[in-house]
């Protein structure tokens, strides 16, 4: 692969497209911000050759796209909550036909995932499991540096499916847990309960409070009792069925994007509470902040574009 060549990338998230150029491998300038057609694929098209066309008068230089939402592997076709007109759309044929451009696609989480184990704390591990405690709850799997693509699209979405306890232990007692409903269409998913909505809802079962996320963690470091139970039957929560997904894929690293990653005590607290259910004991963090989580999208969608370009001229 030709580690020096430019490509361009795009990170089209559920309000902007950020648009960008890598002019070798590890850094990535953003040239551009601008709104994303949600419900018109033709119009998301046009910007897209637009803003190519200012990057790239030449027209060759290939394009790596982050995208919200699944990318199925065999047929190429969205499917996206947050960007209607991505879905059962073949992403990659579409914006290349319209671009007159090698398009490369991949969701969002498959490209910090890509990010991190190119260019970031995953660099030099073969499997790097990155996961997303956000809003909600993602992840992607890379092995030598690639990303795993799963059957449709979906690899490393250890958020969903019905993985949580209905019982924790905090302070002494044994507190019932509902499987709350999920977005997905299931119940009991991770992502009900492992992201910062989740936190909020959990301390309001527990002690009928309502406090913001941040507030809780905040409290919870201050020795707050209240906050306090509410973390820890988080850890609980979370940690068996991430336990799980590592002993299922064998990272060495994990690294950890989202919201919830810039609070480094509640992911240190993840991190031990995940490596007491492994069987891979470790004397060293596993789970750890991701550093690309500012431009993962672009820089992910760069390597994309390298890695697609390398295999087409290789074919």
């Amino acid at each position: 692969m030709m580690q020096s060549a430019a490509v361009l990338c795009a990170d089209i998230g559920g309000s902007f497209i950020k648009f960008g150029i890598s002019r070798k491998s590890g850094q990535v300038e953003e040239l551009a911000r601008v709104p994303v057609p949600k419900s018109d694929s033709r119009e998301l098209a046009e910007a897209l050759r637009n803003l190519a066309d200012d990057a790239d008068a030449s027209g060759i230089l290939p394009i790596g796209l982050s995208t919200a939402g699944l990318v199925d592997p065999v047929t190429g076709k969205g499917l996206s909550a947050n960007i209607p007109c991505l879905t059962g759309l073949p992403i990659a044929q579409a914006f290349s036909q319209a671009t007159g451009r090698s398009v490369f696609a991949a969701n969002d989480a498959d490209c910090l995932t890509l990010a991190e184990a190119n260019d970031g704390v995953g660099r030099g591990h073969s499997v790097v499991f990155c996961i997303i405690i956000g809003t909600g709850i993602g992840g992607g799997i890379a092995v030598n540096g690639r990303i795993l693509r799963g059957a449709g699209g979906v690899t490393g979405e250890w958020g969903h499916g019905p993985a949580l306890n209905t019982s924790v232990e905090i302070g002494g007692r044994l507190v019932h847990v509902p499987r709350f409903s999920c977005g997905c269409g299931q119940s009991g998913c991770v992502d009900t309960i492992g992201g910062a909505r989740g936190i909020e809802k959990l301390h309001g079962l527990f002690h009928g409070d309502e406090r913001s996320s941040h507030r809780i963690v905040e409290d919870w470091q201050a020795g707050d009792a209240k906050a306090r139970e509410t973390i820890e039957a988080y850890l609980q929560l979370v940690a068996d069925p991430l336990a799980v997904a590592i002993n299922t894929v064998g990272p060495s690293i994990v690294p950890v994007g989202g919201g919830l990653a810039s609070a480094a005590a509640l992911i240190t607290a993840l991190d031990e509470a995940v490596r007491a259910r492994i069987l891979n004991r470790l004397d060293r963090p596993l789970l750890v902040p991701a550093i690309r989580r500012e431009d993962g999208g672009l820089m992910g969608a760069a390597v994309l574009a390298r890695q697609g370009a390398a295999d087409a001229r290789a074919a």
